[in-house]
């Protein structure tokens, strides 16, 4: 993929003003500094960077192509930004290049990009025939393909039904296996055909295109995203200073459940009800920003169709960062 592509033409952020807002009060100072944790093509970072002149952004991406293209986009702003070729797990050892070793705010954009949706190669669209890949980053670990070519039947059926919340989980493994036996199923195609049969016809006229599941269970399988989620939101509060804000946008419920049980944990108290005086240690750590989960408005669904699905949840970190379940 060539960088000269105009990536602000590719991808519209979704909620960006209302990112920018949430994060405002924390890194609108002099020297502060902000982690997009999910670069993509550096549409929120590029947002921040020229309303917030005085922020310096740390760039998270797993995928060297979205790397590549912003570090392109946003090389005007000199040092301002840095980008880091990682996974967003990683924050903490993002976060210590910061002068202080501690951030002001971070964003998490969750789930596949624009960018990966684009490139027909990169086998994450159900819709373009292409080769099964679904790596966020290509150049490492084993592919869709790879994955329908190992896994057990049983592995299958969890993958598609804890990823994918997939009700005809069995019947699509099971077709998976046999169509695999006769020959590995290597393009998105073969398998948006599989999984078409394996469905009965009366469940396939509604919900949208039936592949749709299958491809974001095994995308999030593929790319671990749910256990690296899980292990970035730790590390994303405990390298906030005190004050600092962590906004995060999610597109499934899987993501968002996640998100939302982290924040719910580090606002809420662990004394005992009733107790006059709740000690430091039982205190939470967050106060929440938003009440409930921040949704795109008709206007913003109509005009980027990707964020009619979109939940967003905002914290500020209050005192320092400790999980109190």
């Amino acid at each position: 993929m060539s960088v000269d592509r105009d990536a602000s033409r590719l991808h519209v952020p979704v909620l960006l003003n209302e990112c920018l807002d949430m994060l405002a009060p924390a890194i609108d100072a002099p020297g502060a500094v902000l982690i997009d944790a999910t670069l993509g093509m550096g549409g929120h970072t590029e947002a921040a960077l020229t309303r917030f002149p005085q922020l310096t952004v740390f760039g998270i991406d797993r995928d060297p192509s979205a790397i590549a293209l912003a570090s392109k986009r946003l090389e005007a702003f000199g040092p301002r930004f840095r980008a880091f070729h990682t996974t967003y797990d990683k924050m903490d050892e993002v976060a210590a290049h910061a002068p202080s070793g501690m951030v002001d705010g971070i964003l998490m954009d969750l789930g596949v990009s624009s960018l990966q949706l684009d490139e027909a190669e990169r086998g994450f669209a159900y819709s373009k025939d292409a080769p099964l890949d679904m790596r966020m980053d290509a150049t490492s670990g084993p592919s869709a393909a790879d994955l329908l070519a190992t896994a057990s039947e049983g592995e299958l059926i969890r993958i598609l039904r804890t990823y994918g919340e997939e009700k005809f989980a069995p019947r699509i493994a099971r077709l998976i296996i046999r169509r695999r036996d006769e020959a590995p199923i290597t393009r998105t195609g073969e398998l948006v055909d599989t999984i078409r049969e394996a469905i009965p016809a009366p469940a396939r006229r509604t919900g949208g295109n039936p592949a749709k599941r299958t491809f974001q269970a095994l995308r999030v399988a593929v790319n671990d995203e749910l256990t690296i989620l899980e292990r970035a939101l730790p590390k994303a509060l405990a390298s906030l200073r005190v004050g600092g804000r962590l906004v995060v946008e999610s597109y499934q419920s899987l993501e968002d459940r996640i998100v939302k049980d982290v924040l719910r944990r580090g606002s809420s108290s662990a004394a005992p009800p009733g107790l006059p005086i709740i000690p430091d240690d039982m205190a939470p750590s967050l106060r929440l920003l938003t009440k409930g989960a921040g949704r795109a408005d008709r206007a913003e669904q109509d005009h980027n169709p990707r964020s009619a699905s979109v939940r967003l949840r905002g914290a500020q970190l209050i005192r320092d960062w400790k999980d109190l379940s």
